[in-house]
């Protein structure tokens, strides 16, 4: 913005293209977050004496068309790397004065090289490089602007963004408040316990996550933003946090290098691996179970649950429930990335293909496949005393934390005392944990002979 400020009256613009990504075109979730984003863009534009245009369609003939209707005036936007990113870049440049500018991540993916001048593909050797390049520059003011004449637009009320009936987002609200304004409360707010992070991150059930991650990836906040603002606050103890955002641009820096690092694990022997075929009526019942927090593993159902009525689930717990997905029920990956897709309002490309891949193994930089997450030990080590499973599976909340991780071990007056009935109020493990491992690891064996 303040590029093109510089050059004299500006258009602020949004294109919704659906076309250009296909099949990944912005999720349901996302879309809710969008809405509400661009309504508080356009009013915080509105206070500076401009507004915002939006337009539908491909963007690589819209903005062309409104740069041709404005006198062949230069087109300015942020530099991304996801694959249909880069094809619209390509579709605009290829018919505009198309100027691009880095700002999505710390530092340009593609100028942190090794000794060699190649990519990097794990990540540690990558964060050190990274560093050098570090801190990013400071943030600057926003610009004063001063609007050009341009075509009014859509209306965003017409691009019916928000659920309707029903209306699955009912709680988003009382979570999230999309938009700069509530991008920098965000961040006010987590400045405030950023010293902690590396011990409340794995823990659930505590305030220890930034949440952050849908702000950054609308670009409400930058990661320069982000990276000032908490080393300023907490000195030597951001190191974990800013190690964090450090991953962001690992994962974006890899689809860069992997176009399809979402559809295709990195591995071969995981292109021959055994998951359950989709049209298998047990596999997809286990599906459907997974998705709607019924697996009879409370650690299992309070992520999945949290995700339902939040768009959001904590980071540990997004590892716990996708190797629950992959390991203990043999589901593609992909099904719960394309799932995460859909239901996450901080759904970025890199971090969702990256966290998948690792967790299954199969990608440049993963967790070995043989690393199987006990649900039941995972739910004890993280949410020790049970907080996190009690307020997203209520059904359980007067279990005591003894047995809260594990139901179906509680004695029968002790599941009578708090109203649970395995089975009926809640479901016996859809898998078992023993069984599960041992399957996984005969799969994996499999495609590796």
């Amino acid at each position: 913005m303040r590029a093109a400020a510089a050059q004299g009256d500006v258009v602020p613009v949004y294109v919704l293209d659906d076309d250009t990504p296909g099949r990944w075109r912005t999720g349901a979730a996302q879309r809710w977050w969008l809405h509400h984003s661009l309504a508080s863009l356009d009013r915080g534009l509105h206070e500076a004496g401009a507004r915002l245009v939006l337009l539908r369609g491909r963007a690589g003939e819209r903005l062309p068309e409104l740069a041709a209707a404005l006198g062949g005036a230069p087109v300015h936007a942020l530099r991304h790397h996801e694959p249909w990113s880069k094809r619209q870049e390509a579709e605009v440049a290829a018919r505009a004065d198309l100027r691009l500018h880095d700002g999505v991540t710390l530092a340009p993916p593609e100028r942190v090289r090794t000794g060699s001048g190649g990519r990097y593909r794990i990540f540690t050797p990558f964060w050190r490089a990274l560093r050098t390049q570090l801190p990013p520059p400071a943030p600057q003011a926003a610009p004063a602007l001063r609007m050009a004449d341009a075509p009014r637009g859509d209306r965003l009320s017409d691009w019916s963004l928000l659920p309707t009936n029903p209306d699955w987002a009912s709680e988003f609200a009382g979570q999230w408040a999309p938009g700069e304004a509530g991008a920098r409360a965000a961040l006010d707010r987590f400045v405030d316990i950023a010293a902690d992070y590396d011990r409340a991150r794995n823990r659930p059930a505590e305030p220890g996550s930034s949440r952050l991650s849908p702000h950054l990836h609308m670009g409400e906040l930058s990661p320069a933003q982000v990276w000032h603002a908490v080393e300023a606050a907490v000195g030597e103890h951001a190191e974990p946090f800013l190690r964090e955002v450090g991953w962001r641009d690992f994962a974006l820096g890899l689809v860069d290098q992997f176009p399809d690092y979402h559809e295709r694990p990195s591995r071969a022997p995981f292109d021959r691996f055994g998951h359950r075929p989709s049209n298998d009526a047990d596999a997809a019942a286990d599906f459907r179970a997974w998705r709607r927090g019924r697996t009879g593993y409370p650690i299992v159902d309070a992520g999945m649950r949290q995700l339902w009525r939040t768009g959001w689930m904590h980071n540990r717990v997004r590892m716990i429930a996708a190797s629950f997905l992959v390991k203990h029920l043999l589901i593609d990956w992909r099904e719960g990335f394309a799932f995460f897709w859909d239901t996450l309002v901080d759904a970025d490309l890199g971090n969702n293909a990256l966290g998948w891949q690792w967790i299954m193994g199969s990608g440049v930089d993963s967790s070995p496949f043989g690393r199987v997450f006990a649900p039941v030990g995972q739910g004890e080590k993280f949410d020790p005393q049970g907080d996190y499973v009690r307020r997203w599976v209520p059904e359980l909340a007067r279990l005591p934390a003894e047995v809260i991780h594990r139901p179906w071990e509680a004695d029968p007056a002790t599941l009578a005392a708090a109203g649970v009935t395995l089975g009926t109020t809640y479901p016996w493990p859809i898998v078992d944990h023993a069984a599960g491992r041992a399957r996984a690891l005969q799969a994996y064996a499999a495609a590796r002979a």
